[in-house]
């Protein structure tokens, strides 16, 4: 194939081509890191929620017992009080506990349909590139042989007639 100067165009199309589809397989690529990252965030944030409610518990009850030892005996009675706490710990940890697991399992639903999706989409990608490198290599070759032609017809052009 004969160096004409449309080459390096028809090269640097096709490098920029190519970068765009690897940059397209980079961008899905780093949606699934994403959506598997916010997945186990969640997955802290329930850890979090446990050791808070802990915390929340154990600082009630520090309070109720130094208010307590400060009382005179049997001045007050905080049992029901901490029993108060602890249930109303437990059923705020449960709730949030039970939200965060349907949050994780609908985010891992769709993380598993994103998954799907992007083979996918991934294949279309592909092959719409491989189409359009095809056409260009096609284009690339037409562009070369009339390029040749040209030339040959000029070389065979005598000036001097």
């Amino acid at each position: 194939m004969t160096q004409n100067p449309l080459t390096a165009l028809f090269d640097a199309q096709r490098t920029a081509i190519e970068q765009s589809q690897n940059f397209t397989h980079d961008a899905i690529e780093a949606q699934r890191t994403s959506i598997s990252a916010l997945s186990d965030g969640l997955e802290t944030a329930g850890s979090l929620a446990e050791s808070n409610a802990e915390l929340t518990s154990g600082a009630v009850h520090a309070s109720l017992d130094a208010l307590e030892s400060a009382l005179p005996e049997e001045a007050a009675q905080f049992d029901d009080l901490r029993e108060f706490v602890d249930e109303s710990v437990d059923a705020t940890t449960d709730a949030q506990t039970q939200s965060l697991e349907a949050t994780i399992d609908a985010l891992e639903e769709s993380e598993a349909a994103f998954d799907e999706f992007t083979v996918n989409y991934s294949e279309v990608v592909d092959s719409s590139f491989d189409a359009f490198l095809d056409a260009h290599e096609q284009a690339e070759a037409n562009v070369t042989a009339v390029a040749e032609n040209v030339e040959e017809a000029t070389d065979e052009f005598d000036v001097s007639a």
